[in-house]
């Protein structure tokens, strides 16, 4: 007997958020290469949501509509802070089943819980509602994806022993972080004995270009190794991982993740001691923690490209960068309606629905005089 749901599973699991994009979208070829790789290692944990905007559709075409349904696992999410009403909030699960074609879900998440928006979850009944779909066969495992504090969420998880499992950010960066408390949101879900689906791995990409005293002493210790690979099998060597999700945006991403992970050897000891002082490392660097998955983007006013924003001063932040800073930094407030960093009016929604739960409105003042000089 399983000690939890998906035991099984291939520990790599790959993210449809940050998919290769052709113009404006997404480049379905490249992804259609991804995915036949992909599943020819052996592995078959995708991930996709409603709110990715074009990513189910994308998953019919690449995934859905070219291996047998057996061959893969698909889980999607339902996220009620884009729904006006309980019927809206509902609808998204047909919504996701016909963009993807899939018949069922095989792992379905209310997605993002966190302290300010999980009674909207049982305002609209949207529990009681996925236990329905679950019985009807249209969902196979329930759980949810997780951004807040572990008090609440073991509130969630003692009222709602339904869930299976919970999807969490976890990283080495935000092993001990004080806003994201990986750590203690892990041992809680393991607590309950619930399985974890390991979400931002690579931060958004950060770890895969982290700072240069902790690339440094990666590459010491194994030149030959990404430093994404440090990452991700850093995430997959916890007990109770039902897999990571890596959001591959190129079949070179795809290929580096698939050579260390198709025969997936934990941490050892000594590699261990290497992420500690990676970690201490982390600590010192001056870099805004944002994962660009632009959740804060959608209901800004101004309409201010925030994480492009961060991205750009962290040039200036993360490796002293400070020309590139700049030029990164017109390119994207030179796109048409974008506003500038300086045209921020404090309205706080993108801090509201923050993962990282950073304080944008101040981080956004900085950039503003780094960068608009």
């Amino acid at each position: 007997m399983s000690d939890y749901v998906g035991e099984g599973t291939p520990k790599l699991g790959f993210g449809l958020m940050r998919l290769p994009k052709k113009g404006l979208g997404i480049d379905v070829e490249q992804m259609k290469e991804m995915v036949d790789l992909f599943l020819a290692a052996g592995f078959t944990y995708f991930d996709t949501a409603f709110v990715y905007l074009g990513s189910e559709a994308a998953a019919k075409k690449a995934l859905v509509d070219r291996h047998p349904r057996e061959s893969y696992t698909l889980a999607s999410k339902l996220n009620t802070g884009v729904a006006v009403t309980e019927k809206a909030a509902k609808k998204q699960l047909q919504t996701s089943l016909e963009r993807t074609g899939a018949g069922y879900f095989d792992y379905y998440l209310l997605h993002s819980l966190m302290e300010g928006n999980s009674a909207k979850y049982e305002k609209f009944h949207i529990w009681e509602f996925a236990a329905e779909q679950k019985a009807k066969g249209l969902i196979k495992h329930l759980g949810f994806s997780y951004h807040g504090g572990p008090e609440h969420l073991d509130q969630l998880l003692t009222k709602h022993p339904e869930a299976e499992f919970v999807q969490l950010q976890i990283n080495y960066a935000d092993w001990e972080s004080p806003t994201v408390q990986s750590r203690k949101n892990y041992e809680v879900v393991r607590a309950h004995g619930k399985g974890v689906v390991i979400m931002e791995p690579v931060k958004g990409g950060r770890l895969a270009e982290p700072p240069a005293e902790a690339a440094k002493l990666f590459k010491d210790y194994a030149p030959d190794a990404s430093c994404a690979s440090w990452a991700i099998r850093y995430a997959a060597s916890l007990e109770g991982v039902i897999t990571v999700l890596s959001g591959m945006s190129n079949v070179a991403q795809m290929k580096d993740n698939l050579s260390f992970m198709k025969d997936f050897k934990p941490l050892s000891e000594a590699e261990r001691a290497v992420i500690l002082q990676a970690q201490q490392a982390m600590g010192k660097s001056a870099a805004i923690p944002c994962t660009a998955c632009r959740y804060c983007t959608e209901g800004c006013p101004k309409h201010i490209p925030i994480p492009d924003i961060f991205a750009a001063a962290n040039k200036h932040y993360g490796s002293g960068q400070t020309a590139q800073a700049g030029a990164a930094y017109r390119a994207a407030v030179s796109v048409p309606g974008a506003g500038k960093a300086s045209d921020c009016v404090s309205c706080r929604q993108c801090e509201r629905v923050c993962p990282q739960h950073l304080p944008i409105v101040d981080q956004l003042k900085s950039c503003a005089e780094l960068l608009e000089k």
